[in-house]
């Protein structure tokens, strides 16, 4: 009977470890499964392949063009810190403020085009997708970027609308965004009270979504003391001093971008989003938007890595950027 007793009990003991550890398994799937696990749902097709029909030779060798070609095909002037041809004004300036655990590194490029369709949108791996990542510099040099600053890793999320290029690839409004169009200009708005037919009838290219709203209409547009983007796994308040990347409008096809360093006391600590708003305001944009930051924070120019990402000279892989191309 003591025999019969232990095995059965033994036998529940198993049975009960079984059941844990499926029940775990499947917890941890389902976490890799939403945040790790590469979901392509869209492919796009690499514009730096096709974007050369002129003839067969030009098409195969486009793949390979750099940007020191493209520079010298247009007739453009440059230096590691700025760009000039007919088209493009890139002029980027590093600032330090403070000083000791006090300091601040960031980074604005004023940009100047002649035409809205040099300002685009890329997505890693040319993909539309959750979990699909690359680095910045490597989205940027398959797009023969000039310039690039990390996007609104839209790939972390399952909502929000995002148009890109033209094309809407996901359209679940939830939060206040920025949208970039045709005629140069740039606007904020909340994705719940315009839809994306009515911004495709405006004439809008590209939508991110991440937040918040740091200027509109030339005002501060609050006092960021609760601000939280999302709901996802790991989420957290985004108030504090943190690296940061954000675009600004001054006037239509007159943008600025800022990224700041952080995390790295001595160098820079980075800023909160108080401080952020307040220098863009400075820099005279009259609408700018906080995109994604912490260690996805990058500017990419020229061929090379300008500002120092997560303290380490380490990019992290992001799913999208936003980038100047002649």
């Amino acid at each position: 009977m003591d025999k019969k007793k232990t095995r059965s009990f033994k036998q529940k003991i198993g049975i009960g470890i079984l059941v844990f550890l499926l029940v775990v398994g499947g917890v941890v799937y389902k976490l890799a499964d939403r945040y790790l696990i590469e979901h392509v749902e869209v492919v796009v097709a690499d514009e730096a392949a096709s974007s050369d029909s002129t003839s067969g030779t030009a098409a195969t060798n486009a793949t390979t063009t750099t940007t020191a070609t493209t520079a010298a095909q247009v007739n453009a002037t440059s230096d590691d810190w700025s760009y000039s041809s007919d088209d493009i004004q890139i002029k980027i300036d590093e600032v330090q403020t403070g000083s000791g655990s006090d300091q601040i590194t960031y980074f604005v490029a004023d940009v100047v085009l002649k035409n809205s369709s040099s300002l685009r949108s890329a997505f890693a791996d040319n993909s539309f997708g959750t979990n699909i990542t690359e680095v910045t510099s490597e989205i940027a040099a398959s797009n023969d970027a000039l310039f690039a600053i990390n996007g609104d890793y839209y790939g972390f999320r399952e909502d929000g609308v995002i148009i890109r290029n033209g094309t809407v690839y996901r359209d679940d409004p939830v939060r206040d965004a920025m949208a970039l169009f045709e005629d140069g200009t740039m606007q904020t708005y909340n994705e719940e009270e315009i839809s994306s037919s009515e911004l495709l009838a405006q004439g809008v290219t590209n939508t991110l979504s991440f937040g918040p709203i740091l200027i509109q209409d030339g005002q501060i547009t609050s006092d960021f003391s609760n601000v939280k983007i999302d709901t996802n796994f790991g989420n957290r308040l985004i108030q504090n001093a943190n690296p940061r990347t954000a675009i600004g409008m001054i006037a239509p096809n007159h943008y600025v971008f800022v990224v700041v360093d952080g995390r790295n006391e001595g160098y820079s600590r980075g800023m909160t989003l108080t401080e952020l708003a307040d220098l863009m305001q400075d820099l005279g944009a009259t609408e700018a938007y906080n995109l994604d930051g912490g260690g996805s924070s990058t500017m990419y120019f020229m061929g090379r890595v300008v500002n120092n990402p997560q303290g380490k000279n380490q990019e992290r892989g992001v799913s999208d950027i936003l980038y100047i191309k002649e």
